[in-house]
């Protein structure tokens, strides 16, 4: 049954393409189209008011009879009010009438003055005043019908977006003086009283009102406009709180001038579980690609008062993580939160080598790895002038074992950030921005901690775009640990600098880099242990070319090391990439080459695949 199907459809597909070959082949024999005597903009106008060639007998000399008056009002909607048509028709008894068409268009109507008025409350408003001053309409210029008529509905559509929903034109004309050639443009628009926003009601929230009524962006009695409708949509979506989410302007109901919002909404359900799988692939000290699975259980919405849960569970060869937040929403559920997490962790870092006398070169035998448990609570503020502030108190305990010594210390770090991002657009991929990151930790045996610590990070990202497709980015982490010298030891790899992988220095893998001991084992070899260091300084500058909007090509250099006042070697690594702008997101793959060897690492090269943006 379902052959026979497929046959049928493909036969009557056959049946109806037949057709449609036919049909146009029979259309294209009634008549062709040879103009004369104008180009560009002038034939495509014509060409568009003539419409398509007939496909009958009677079309044909409706065609034929209609075209005069069909170019005369091309030509006067583009300013040319004198043109001329000698119209010829070949009507051969057999075959494809032509109907050949000579214009003279004359000469072009110019644009003597423009008289745009506004009255009524638009005329303060510094937005519609901007657009009045984009406006590229000049006296001198040819009159076009068509930028008249898209300037009075570019008004009419920014009037309504601005809350002046009572605005109406007084006048509007061309006034065409043909004698003279040239025209006046008059549009007079009163635009009458700007609507307010009126009261905001929820409907379909479980939330505390008051929490609710702090997601509004703007006061009660504000100038009406999209773009405050459009913020308060996006501050809803924002919170995670909701799966359907509608703003409606009730201008219907508008009473003395203010128009009551209402928003509908959805809550999200009570929790979702999500299952990711992918490899990580440039960022292993063996250039392998290794495996990830990822649990994580969400639940928007514990109570009435939005706070909310997200777990985690990651497993990767030798590094599981598991990892809960919990946030609690206090003046504002997006600009101020409570969080607190607990985790435990294990992770590797730098590499492992053993001295092999037969080849005379240190060869890799594994990484530092550091079991981590850490507990902490931050409070993150965002402020007005959109920096984010972060203050933090978080317990650390972690294992590890360095030089066949097992270290187990104890931190109690008190902390403050401070970052800000800023973008061109809101896309994944914006044309350009900066972020910039600045951060204070400190830990001291009287609180609790098992040694003195101050720990300072900055860390900058500038992109901008020149002549639409040429991109640079560039970045700069740095990093500094006061400790005194006999303490080094005693702080864990987690709160070390290492350098490597696809967002430090390409062509090497995630934290292979930095300051190393050599000691001699319990067995007897010489063992060299990359351990991390007290400073890092690590920059990138890349050029990107796009070759189509969805794709780009690129090259970079990434330079610098985590070093040690003992110990200080810069790595510079080069190469190229190749970018795809997903929809989801740009998609990277770059290839890092090393320009030399370390005293732990040969002469690498590495492919890095990459996705999310850079900003």
């Amino acid at each position: 049954m379902h052959i026979r199907t497929l046959g049928l459809w493909s036969i009557s597909l056959s049946f109806i393409v037949s057709l449609l070959c036919s049909f146009s082949a029979h259309a294209d024999d009634w008549l062709t189209l040879n103009i004369q005597g104008v180009s560009g903009e002038l034939d495509r106008n014509i060409r568009a008011h003539l419409g398509q060639l007939p496909s009958s007998k009677v079309q044909r000399r409706a065609y034929i009879f209609n075209a005069e008056d069909n170019i005369s009002a091309a030509l006067h909607s583009l300013g040319y009010y004198h043109g001329q048509v000698e119209r010829e028709v070949l009507s051969p008894e057999e075959g494809t009438w032509t109907l050949k068409l000579t214009i003279k268009p004359g000469p072009p109507t110019i644009i003597e003055w423009v008289d745009i008025n506004l009255d009524g409350e638009i005329l303060h408003d510094p937005v519609v005043l901007d657009w009045l001053n984009s406006l590229t309409i000049r006296p001198g210029d040819i009159l076009n019908d068509g930028i008249y008529e898209q300037i009075k509905s570019q008004l009419v559509t920014l009037a309504l977006a601005r809350g002046y929903f009572d605005g109406k034109y007084i006048k509007s004309v061309i006034t065409v003086n043909r004698d003279m050639n040239t025209a006046r443009i008059t549009l007079n628009y009163d635009s009458g009283q700007r609507y307010l926003i009126g009261d905001v009601s929820f409907e379909g929230q479980t939330l505390n009102s008051d929490l609710m009524q702090s997601l509004i962006p703007f006061k009660i009695d504000s100038p009406y406009s999209t773009a405050n409708i459009a913020s308060l949509n996006r501050e809803l979506l924002d919170t995670g709180y909701f799966s359907n989410i509608k703003v409606l302007p009730l201008v219907d109901k508008s009473v003395d001038f203010y128009v009551p919002i209402k928003v509908e909404v959805s809550p999200k359900p009570s929790h979702s579980i999500e299952l990711g799988l992918g490899a990580d692939i440039g960022n292993t000290t063996e250039k392998t690609l290794e495996p990830r699975v990822r649990l994580t259980w969400r639940t928007p919405q514990i109570n009435r008062f939005g706070q909310s849960q997200e777990t985690s569970l990651e497993w990767a060869p030798d590094k599981p993580k598991f990892l809960t937040t919990y946030t609690i929403p206090l003046t504002h559920p997006l600009d101020d939160q409570l969080k607190i997490r607990l985790g435990i962790l294990r992770d590797k870092y730098g590499v492992t080598q053993v001295y092999d006398p037969n080849d005379k070169k240190f060869k890799n035998t594994g990484e530092l790895e550091a079991n981590k448990f850490l507990v902490g609570v931050i409070r993150q503020q965002k402020l007005d002038n959109n920096w984010l502030l972060s203050y933090s108190l978080e317990g650390i305990r972690e294992h590890y074992t360095q030089s066949e010594i097992d270290y187990d210390p104890t931190f109690v770090l008190f902390g403050a950030s401070m970052s800000k991002t800023v973008r061109s657009d809101n896309s994944l991929d914006p044309k350009s921005g900066y972020f910039q990151h600045y951060s204070v930790e400190y830990a001291n045996p009287s609180l609790g901690s098992s040694v003195r610590l101050t720990r300072i990070q900055t860390k900058y990202k500038w992109i901008d775009t020149f002549f639409e497709k040429h991109r640079i980015v560039t970045r700069l982490d740095l990093g500094i640990n006061l400790a005194a010298e006999e303490d080094l030891a005693f702080i864990p790899p987690s709160l070390r600098y290492f350098a490597g992988g696809d967002q430090s220095i390409r062509g090497y893998s995630y934290q292979e880099l930095g300051p190393y001991l050599d000691y001699t084992s319990a067995s007897g070899e010489l063992t060299r242990q990359v351990v991390g260091g007290r400073y890092l300084m690590v920059g990138s500058l890349e050029y990107q070319y796009y070759l189509t909007p969805t794709w780009r090509v690129a090259a970079f250099v990434d330079a610098g090391n985590a070093f040690d006042v003992n110990q200080i070697e810069p790595i510079v690594s080069v190469g190229p990439g190749i970018h795809w702008i997903s929809p989801i997101g740009p998609i990277k793959l770059d290839l890092g080459v090393g320009l030399k060897e370390t005293d732990t690492v040969d002469r690498p090269w590495r492919i890095h695949l990459t996705m999310g943006s850079e900003l």
